[in-house]
């Protein structure tokens, strides 16, 4: 039987990322055969994926980030078990890696995401081998990008909400562009504006407003109107270009972005939180 020295246990968790202990069993397991040693740590994360695969990933972060020239963003979510792991340092950098590969290779969706090769392994090999390191499950569960003129990244205090902005123009101070992506965050609208609400919406909300008017005893034919008036009150409410600005509230989002140029205004945004 080879020995195993200190040495070798350090080099397989170089390789790997798993711990000490498990890393001198699966060298002991493959007589010192670093290859073996390997596929041992990858087998028994495929058998905790398994054996956990009905368990929630509830917790993990979410982290946004766009393209050297700033014309796109990407968005993840790497999920996990508990907040203690979603907080490891090691767990973020495997989300920062699969982001920066996303941001690399352009995939089309959440698939092709999972189906890119990162050192020789597809994501989602990846993520089951970090996954047995932890022994918890692991679950790659979003990924989504946008494209304009310029994209802005934020991601909040804790890594469980982010968004992403795309603007009309790009060359303005940084501060303006994350402020509206701030916004996106504290106020969560549903459109960019008006004219993006998605009909269904429109719909149940002047259904909402109809009935609400029939109960406070309102005369049929006021009806509409006054639907119509809640409607314009759920525009303001809810569509970016039209909410309070959170940082003055004397303007609207419009009216902060035209102080700072009469055509720039926000095209699209992502947003994505984990029990947020």
């Amino acid at each position: 039987m080879s020995t195993i020295t200190a040495a070798d246990v350090a080099k397989l968790r170089r390789l790997t990322g798993a711990g000490m202990m498990d890393c001198k069993k699966a060298l002991e397991e493959a007589a010192g055969d670093f290859e073996k040693g390997q596929e041992l740590i990858r087998k028994r994360g495929q058998a905790i994926a398994n054996k956990r695969a009905d368990r929630e990933a509830t917790e993990g972060v979410v982290l946004a980030k766009t393209t050297a020239d700033g014309k796109k963003g990407m968005m993840i979510a790497l999920n996990c078990e508990t907040d203690f792991v979603a907080k490891n340092a090691d767990f973020i950098a495997l989300a920062n890696q699969i982001l920066n590969a996303a941001l690399k290779a352009n995939p089309a969706d959440l698939e092709g995401l999972k189906n890119l090769v990162i050192d020789g392994k597809k994501v989602t090999e990846l993520v089951i081998e970090k996954s047995g390191i932890t022994g918890e499950k692991f679950e790659l569960s979003f990924f989504d990008k946008i494209e304009g003129s310029a994209v802005q990244a934020y991601i909040h205090a804790g890594n469980k909400l982010a968004t992403l902005v795309a603007f009309s123009k790009a060359g303005f101070d940084a501060q303006v562009y994350k402020n509206v992506a701030m916004q996106v965050a504290a106020m969560n609208p549903v459109s960019v504006d008006k004219d993006d609400v998605p009909v269904k919406i429109l719909t149940q909300e002047m259904e909402i407003a109809r009935d609400q008017a029939r109960r406070e005893g309102k005369p049929e034919n006021m009806l509409e109107k006054i639907a119509q008036g809640k409607l314009n009150k759920f525009f303001k409410e809810s569509t970016l270009m039209n909410q309070e600005f959170i940082k003055d509230n004397k303007l609207t989002v419009k009216q902060y972005l035209e102080t700072n140029n009469k055509e720039l205004k926000a095209t699209g945004f992502l947003r994505y939180s984990l029990n947020v």
